[in-house]
């Protein structure tokens, strides 16, 4: 009986080879910038994959299967079937009507399992309300959560035209707006520039004005003058203006922000920078302290 034939190798060196490894590259450059990133930086457990769809879903707006599964680095498959999970616990909703999936009852009582703990929220609370009384501007308070900045309170100033487009639970990748900029450009140069790396495909993604460069030149502004801010870059005449909230090691905690018309920025400085600064060195005292007892 004759032997059977062996498969050819191809030498490495090839130009099939070469196309090969080409097709091989140019598949997993067309994935998700986000599913790469999250792929980065942790490994991708049962538990971990159901706390990116939570995660996503953290946001006000209803979402698609589709948004579900770009927004967690999961494909359609495995979000389908841990969102029925979850489903079946009641921690996501799924709307007959729209076919959209939100955060359900079980999720609603563990975040009142909150109520009653020392939250950044209630400290800085104070603070947002006084400042937009002052400023008749929209003032918000930002915390990081990994690569990204989450909105976690919000008050509004009696100005007409108000900066609503962050709504509590809203995420911004760090850099992608004033307090997420602030987090940014107070935490330490080796962390920021691991930040950035892992960052730069989403900003070319979903923010093509912002690049490693311009943020880069905007934290060094930052630091020295004590202050972040973004003008015109995320969305159009409307801008940022934010300081940290630091530890007692000098990290930031978190960030509070006066998002405006940039022309209202740009125009009252004098008058919003000295309040930010003493919000925020009041507030970073309080945190000192709180760490030291």
């Amino acid at each position: 009986m004759a032997a059977q034939s062996r498969p050819q190798q191809v030498p490495a060196d090839s130009p099939s080879a070469a196309l090969a490894r080409r097709g091989r590259v140019a598949r997993h450059t067309r994935g998700d910038c986000l599913r790469n990133i999250m792929h980065q930086i942790s490994d991708t457990n049962s538990a971990q994959k159901v706390c990116r769809i939570l995660r996503v879903l953290s946001t006000p707006k209803p979402l698609r299967l589709a948004d579900i599964s770009d927004g967690s680095g999961l494909n359609k498959a495995t979000t389908l079937r841990l969102i029925e999970t979850l489903m079946s616990e009641g921690f996501i909703h799924r709307d007959p009507t729209t076919k959209c999936y939100s955060l359900g009852d079980e999720a609603l009582v563990l975040g009142m399992a909150m109520q009653g703990r020392d939250h950044i929220r209630d400290r800085v609370r104070p603070f947002l309300v006084q400042l937009a009384a002052m400023s008749g501007d929209t003032l918000l308070l930002s915390t990081r959560h990994g690569l990204e900045s989450v909105c976690v309170d919000r008050e509004f100033g009696t100005f007409p035209i108000r900066a609503n487009y962050l709504d509590i639970g809203s995420r911004r990748p760090l850099g992608a707006g004033a307090g997420s900029l602030a987090i940014l450009a107070w935490l330490p140069d080796e962390e920021v520039e691991t930040v950035l790396n892992l960052l730069e495909p989403v900003f070319k993604k979903r923010y093509p004005r912002i690049t490693c460069e311009l943020l880069k030149a905007e934290i060094a502004l930052a630091r020295e003058r004590g202050y972040a801010m973004l003008l015109d870059v995320v969305i159009d005449q409307m801008g940022g203006i934010s300081v940290p909230i630091l530890g007692s090691d000098g990290k930031p905690i978190g960030a509070i922000s006066v998002a405006a018309l940039s022309q209202r920025i740009s125009t009252r400085l004098s008058l919003l920078v000295p309040a930010l600064k003493n919000a925020g060195l009041q507030l970073s005292a309080n945190y000192a302290q709180r760490e030291a007892a």
